[in-house]
């Protein structure tokens, strides 16, 4: 795990399955219709149980670029907000789209306040986005939320491989080299 401090606000990078992690929030890489899905999205349904997707059905969809939440059911979190970042087709709002997501998320966590928050690495699984290129924009994303008053406590990105992990590292690096 690489932990860095920002503005007295953990950030820490780690490899692992976001399903096991201990968190306030969990993020989900979620779909517009918040109908379940693959990768990320169909582990969190599986191990948060069917409730999750009783209250998805509820919310009816979301926007790409935003994110809505629900309780965590079995998971070891309260909250899971469900972020819909883009599929990556290079139309020239997708690093927009994927702030937002992110951002969405920071807001909700404001909103219920909470201490800390777990972010999978959204839409470079099956929406095709290049690690290389998300890692930035998630990293910068968060850090600029945490240089302001916040209630969080701690933000983890639990990344599912090590080609994730090192991007996130590289990226961070590259960051923190700013701050």
């Amino acid at each position: 795990m690489s932990t860095y401090t920002v503005n007295g606000v953990t950030l820490a990078l780690m490899q692992g399955d976001i399903v096991r992690v201990e968190a306030d929030a969990i993020v989900n890489a979620a779909n517009a219709a918040l109908a379940g899905g693959g990768g990320v999205d169909g582990a969190i349904h599986r191990a948060g149980g069917p409730t999750i997707m009783e209250e998805c059905r509820k919310i009816g969809g979301c926007p790409t670029g935003s994110a809505a939440p629900t309780h965590a059911g079995k998971l070891k979190a309260q909250y899971v907000f469900h972020a819909v970042g883009p599929i990556y087709r290079q139309r020239g709002d997708e690093e927009q789209l994927l702030a937002g997501a992110y951002q969405s998320c920071l807001d909700l966590a404001e909103r219920y306040q909470i201490k800390s928050i777990a972010f999978p690495s959204l839409s470079t699984g099956a929406y095709g986005y290049p690690v290389t290129l998300a890692a930035p924009i998630a990293l910068r994303t968060v850090v600029r939320h945490l240089q302001q008053p916040t209630g969080l406590q701690q933000v983890l990105f639990v990344l599912f491989d090590a080609r994730t992990l090192d991007a996130y590292k590289h990226a961070m690096q590259k960051l923190h080299d700013t701050l």
